[in-house]
Parts: structure tokens; sequence; C-alpha cells
């Protein structure tokens, strides 16, 4: 069995793009926090930083509502694949393809216009299968703030 599920903030935003034969995909890295070793000194915060893949309708929900410091929960499977660089060298990526994606807190908003933590994008009929309901919300309701650098953990 190949299933990973994390839980981490968005190091960066989703870089949205298309394939020569027009799939779109998106490039994410979640940033993990491990957990404290006892030998770690008080308050050092160290975290895993992984490399997500979404394509199609997940790719288009990832870059139309998820950006840097956003905390998701993510469902998928592990894949290590490798390819021939431009300069000619072998290169070996591991990746999460993504299967599933879920909010992992509500918006901090004084505004009644908050998107609930809970709320997900490609569910258990989403496996193998292309997304054929809307994206949630219809709009970013209300997720066009930015999170400050000092709210993301890293």
């Amino acid at each position: 069995m190949n299933k990973v599920i994390l839980m981490g903030r968005l190091a960066r935003d989703p870089d949205v793009r298309s394939t020569q034969s027009g799939r779109t995909y998106a490039r994410m890295t979640i940033a993990v926090d491990r957990r404290m070793s006892r030998n770690a000194a008080p308050g050092q915060q160290t975290a895993d930083f992984i490399n997500l893949v979404a394509w199609e309708q997940r790719a288009e929900f990832a870059g139309n509502y998820l950006h840097k410091g956003t905390k998701i929960v993510v469902e998928g499977r592990l894949q290590a694949r490798s390819y021939d660089a431009q300069d000619g060298t072998k290169r070996y990526v591991t990746e999460v393809v993504v299967d599933n994606i879920e909010f992992a807190e509500s918006k901090k908003s004084d505004t009644s216009a908050s998107y609930g933590g809970g709320q997900s994008y490609g569910g258990a009929q989403s496996y193998g299968a292309p997304q054929s309901a809307p994206m949630p919300g219809g709009s970013a309701g209300g997720l066009g703030d930015s999170v400050s650098d000092d709210d993301i953990p890293f």
C-alpha cells in the first residue's frame, strides 16, 4: 500500500503550469513539523519540506485557493522518478502525488465570510477519476488576505 497523509503549511505559493499536451499541474512544497527530540534546544523547531504535485482540478484548486502559509492536509501517494537534466545529468525526484487537499484551519478573520476548516477538494470519488463537482465556495471566500511571515512556523 502506498498512501501518504501530511499536515503542514505551504512553504511557497503553488506553481501552476501546463504540460505540452495541455494537462494542468501544480508544484508545491509543504513544511511538516517534526516532533521535538529530547536533545533539542528549547524553542527549536524543525520541519521537513516535502514536494507535492497535484494534477488537473486539484492543481486548479491549489492555484485559486492556496497560498504561502496556508495550513493544509494532503492525502496522496509517494512517487520516485528520474529525468535527464539539460546539462545531461540524471536527476532523481521523490514527491507526493496529491489525491485530496483539505484546509486544516479556518481563516482568522473578523468578517462573516470565512472559509471553515475541514473544507476539502478531491474526496473519495477523486481517486483516479476527474472531479466533476464544482470548486468549493465558488469564490475565494475571503482567502485573498495573505498570512504574515510571523504566522509561519519556519
